[in-house]
């Protein structure tokens, strides 16, 4: 009978410390393996039984995950704040760290993260990497305008970055040290390298085979582009992974926390807790979606008068997670909701008839049989008018109304005094 041990691994940059144990608890072997691809081969084939392990999510897990996992009878990478809550003691080393873990691997207690496969962990490099250089193009630009803001030269900040009018531009600037102007040149050349640099990565990710049919479903979203797209496909991977908009959004970094307690709750803002790449893409493509959608804009406009243009491009961003989400777990294009026709009643009356002309008769709200009836019969003829009383006399300030008085005890009645 084969029995199964249970190994907890911590990983850290040059060393990894694990622990193996039975099913009961009991500690079968414990040490530590240099953080290398040959030395943790070496040990996973000195291993005599299937195994289980688990290790904390790090900058380093990823290559750590596919050197073990083919080895493994099951191997997770547990989220390290979760992970933390469970395992919360009073002492801490990489030793009782590695014991924790194993603990918790045969309890089948640990929080798991869904690992991305290789080739889209690659491309999701790739990705991140370009928007780090627009990132620096954009640093780049604010430093160039604010270097000749300092100097008090004039100049076109819609023009600045073409190429004939920042040459001319350099051509006029007499008054600048020389130092200023090979700065700007230096600046204009890492602008043009920048420019490249990100044109050629993204063309490389929108001619992967992997990758091309599915950003062109995705492309079909109202306001969503190339950019937008190879984003949510990256950063998401398997749409299947979440059940619920509710998930993607929280995944997506678009709602606030929750706090309730003794029967009071509140928002927080924005969670930290989230994909930041994914986040700050989708807020940018909210503020534009509305141009290209007529839904979207007026879901905006609804937002933005309620709260403000931040909220409302929340508002949208949401929008476009439950589109996306949408498209990409059916495999097909876009295509808007049609507008529902009202529903009917099952006796065949319509149960919310639309509006009446201007100066027709007016039409019945609802389908009860009775109502429809005095519908059709007209108005109700209007009743007389009540006759007004007559007013009292004016009375001047402190003398009494005529033969009439209020008398005490009787709540405010008035009484005719005898006269």
């Amino acid at each position: 009978m084969e029995y199964l041990h249970y190994i907890g691994f911590d990983v850290h940059k040059k060393s990894i410390q694990y622990c193996t144990k039975l099913a009961d608890g009991e500690i079968l072997k414990e040490g530590r393996i240099a953080a290398t691809r040959t030395d943790l081969l070496a040990w996973a084939a000195q291993q005599s039984h299937p195994w289980k392990g688990a290790l904390e999510a790090t900058m380093f897990s990823a290559w750590i995950y596919d050197t073990l996992q083919p080895h493994a009878r099951e191997l997770k990478v547990a989220h390290p704040a979760m992970l933390k809550a469970i395992a919360a003691s009073k002492h801490a080393s990489d030793r009782l760290d590695a014991r924790k873990i194993a603990d918790l691997v045969r309890m089948d207690w640990i929080p798991g993260v869904w690992m991305a496969p290789p080739e889209i962990r690659s491309l999701r490099l790739v990705l991140r990497y370009r928007n780090l250089v627009v990132r620096q193009a954009t640093q780049t630009k604010n430093r160039m305008a604010s270097v000749l803001m300092e100097h008090g030269v004039e100049y076109s900040k819609q023009k600045l970055h073409q190429r004939g009018y920042f040459q001319e531009l350099l051509g006029r600037l007499t008054e600048v040290p020389e130092t200023v102007q090979q700065l700007l040149r230096t600046s204009r050349g890492g602008l043009e390298l920048f420019a490249s640099t990100q044109r050629m990565l993204l063309r490389r990710l929108k001619t992967d085979r992997t990758l091309a049919h599915r950003v062109a479903l995705l492309d079909t979203v109202p306001g969503v582009g190339e950019v937008t797209a190879l984003t949510w496909a990256l950063e998401v991977g398997d749409p299947h992974r979440f059940p619920s908009v509710g998930r993607a959004l929280s995944y997506c970094g678009l709602v606030a926390p929750l706090q309730e307690s003794a029967g009071k709750s509140y928002r927080q803002p924005l969670s930290k807790k989230r994909n930041a790449h994914l986040q700050t893409t989708l807020i940018e493509a909210a503020h534009l979606a509305p141009r290209h959608s007529a839904e979207l804009a007026a879901l905006y406009e609804r937002h933005k008068a309620r709260r403000h243009a931040g909220a409302a491009a929340i508002a949208v961003a949401r929008k476009l997670v439950a589109y996306l989400l949408a498209v990409d777990k059916s495999g097909q294009p876009f295509q808007p909701r049609p507008a529902a026709d009202p529903p009917s009643s099952p006796t065949g009356k319509t149960a919310f008839p639309p509006e009446p002309p201007l100066g027709g008769r007016p039409v019945a709200r609802r389908s009860s049989p009775s109502r429809v009836r005095s519908a059709a019969a007209g108005p109700p003829a209007s009743p007389p008018p009540a006759e007004t009383p007559p007013a009292a006399p004016w009375t001047a300030p402190g003398r009494r109304a005529g033969k009439t008085s209020a008398t005490g005890g009787s709540g405010g009645k008035a009484t005719r005094r005898p006269g």
